[in-house]
Formats: structure tokens, sequence, C-alpha cells
């Protein structure tokens, strides 16, 4: 079993932003956020592996989670990712799936409700990666509905899951666990959205792309067209339009983290961390200023905001509106997440 220093290295090897983040959160949480990080990375790897076809993904996928169901599986499964991962996958993934049983020992250590959460989340994710491994996305997703689902298998429930763990540390919040749910789903929402136009060029290089082929039809962008990336005016009305609805997600996210207590001020500055570095993210993205990845002058100031103005929720919510300034907002409602996330479980509860 890894230890908690060995799962951060971990971390900080996959994840920058994750691994900048998660030793904000209280004990025991740093250690359960940091893990589960881990598991959705796992699956990500297996996911985004070049060499694999659809059928040997699912494959693969079915088996780590008979793994997380069963330790004795898991050096089986391990064996079998690590060969048949390429040179394509960067080392540091390689070095985490190699240590695919130490992982889920610690998984195991933790108590029957956090296990349970986790394993939810990993569960849904693999299962609705696998769902996507049938689709073609060479050519984008058909419309906002779907690239919501999309955004909620790879990150909507990642959101529920931390909502889930900040309830079980913080019980005074059980009343409030239907709002903070659906809140947390449209928070994972804008982050995804975010990584999605980060990452628009290199995922369409790589023959994959998460935009919504409706939503680019209506700014006269084709996605089924070889060159449809060369039309300037109309790329930057898509991202426009979806970086505006992402950023309503975000606005979701300062609710979310709004209703957490302000003696949480681990929770909270979590939180704000990745809610500031996405709408500076998403600001670059759409203004097209060379790289996307926010400066280290930007980095220090959402940390200082965040720590300043941290158990003020009028001033968070002013900060929010001065970091976004700009651009504009088309807000999305959680509730229309909160369907798909329901729609989700009475499928899973009818394939028992």
């Amino acid at each position: 079993m890894i230890d908690i220093s060995q799962q951060q290295h971990l971390l900080a090897q996959v994840s920058r932003s994750f691994a900048l983040t998660i030793p904000l959160l209280p004990a025991p949480l740093q250690d359960y956020v940091g893990n589960a990080y881990l598991l959705c990375r796992i699956v990500d790897t297996l996911e985004d592996e070049p060499a694999l076809d659809c059928q040997q993904k699912q494959a693969l996928l079915s088996q780590f989670l008979a793994a997380l169901a069963e330790q004795a599986l898991a050096a089986d499964f391990t064996a079998q990712a690590k060969a048949s991962l390429s040179a394509a996958t960067p080392a540091a993934e390689q070095a985490l799936m190699a240590l695919t049983p130490e992982v889920l020992a610690r998984y195991r250590s933790y108590p029957a409700e956090v296990q349970a959460v986790l394993a939810r989340c990993a569960t849904i994710m693999s299962r609705g990666m696998a769902g996507y491994q049938q689709q073609d996305c060479s050519q984008g997703l058909p419309d906002l509905a779907a690239l919501d689902q999309y955004c909620y298998f790879v990150a909507g429930v990642v959101g529920e899951m931390l909502a889930e763990l900040f309830i079980l540390h913080c019980p005074e919040l059980a009343p409030k666990r239907d709002q903070l749910l659906a809140l947390a789903v449209s928070f994972g929402q804008g982050l995804q959205m975010t990584n999605i136009l980060k990452d628009m060029a290199d995922d369409r290089a790589r023959g994959v792309c998460w935009l919504p082929r409706e939503l680019a039809l209506r700014q006269g962008l084709d996605l089924a067209l070889e060159g449809w990336g060369q039309d300037q005016a109309g790329c930057q009305r898509l991202l426009d339009e979806l970086a505006g609805l992402a950023q309503g997600h975000l606005q979701d996210a300062m609710d979310f983290t709004c209703q957490l207590p302000v003696t949480q001020q681990g929770i909270r500055q979590f939180c704000l961390w990745a809610i500031g570095m996405a709408i500076l993210t998403l600001k670059r993205v759409v203004s097209q200023q060379g790289e996307a990845k926010i400066t280290r002058r930007q980095l220090r100031g959402v940390v200082l905001a965040s720590r300043l103005l941290g158990r003020s929720d009028t001033l968070l919510r002013w900060w929010l509106g001065w970091l976004r300034r700009g651009c504009s907002v088309r807000h999305r409602s959680p509730q229309a997440l909160r369907d798909l996330t329901s729609q989700w479980d009475r499928l899973m509860m009818s394939t028992r």
C-alpha cells in the first residue's frame, strides 16, 4: 500500500493543478480526494491510449472495475494494462498504472462509506467512457445535451463525489445535500468545458473532437470538414459561445463554494483556486493570448485573492465578477445536469 507522501508524489507527476489544490484540504479529505484522483487518472489513461481499440478499452475498463471490487484481481489487471500501454502514454501515467494494486490497497483502507463514494465515481466514469468508445467522436458530439452528458461522465460525477465527501466531513451540510450535488455537477461541467476549449487544437490533431456539431453549425462551422479549424472567425464565435456557457457553470461553482462553512477554509480554498484558474484559462483561450496555460503571476494572484477574500461570500462574488470582466455569460441550469445524473442512476439500478 502506498503511503500519503507517495500518493502526493504520484499526484505531482500526473497533474500539476490537482497536486497544487489537494494539499489544501484538511485531513483526511486530502487523502481520500488524492486517492480518488489517481483512480480517475487510471481510467483516463486507458481511455486516452491510442494503441487500444474500442473493444480493448472496454475490456480493460471492466477489468479495472472488477479489481476495484476485489483486490485479488488487481495484479492481473495491472499486468494486462501495463502491457497494453504504448510509448505515447506519458511515463508518469505508466508509473501510476504499475502501482495500481498499491493505490487500490490504500483505497481499501478507508471507511466503508468513503469507499462507496469513490467506487460510485469510478464506476460511472468507467462505464460512461466505455460507452463513448463506441461512438465516432472525430467530428464532434451531436449537440449541447451530448456535451453535457460527456462532461458529466468525466467531471460532473467527480463534483458529486467531492460534495459527498465534504458532507461526510461536515455533517452540518447534510440538509443542503440536493442543492450541493446539483451545483457540484455544474462545477465539474465548468472545469471540463474549460479543458475541452484549452485542448481543442491538440484533440483535433489526434482525431478527437468534443465540440457540439449543432452549435458549431449555427456559428458557421462544419466539424465534418477537415479544414474547419482554419475558419478563425467561426472558431472565435464558437469559443465565445462555449466559454460563456462554461463561465455560467463556474458561477454555480462559486455558489457551491459559498454554501460551505467559512470555518472550513481548506475546502473553500480548494474550490476557489480551481475556479480562479479556470476563469483565467478561459479568458486566455477566448482572447487567444498564445499558450492557454496561466502564468505564475496569475496563479499567485488567485492564491492571494482566495486567502484574503475566502471568508466573505460578498467579496468572493465580486471577485468572480472582476475575474470574468469583459466576457459574456450564458447560465445553464444545474437542474438540467442533475436530471442527467438521475437518469444514469436509474440505468445503473436497472442493470444490476
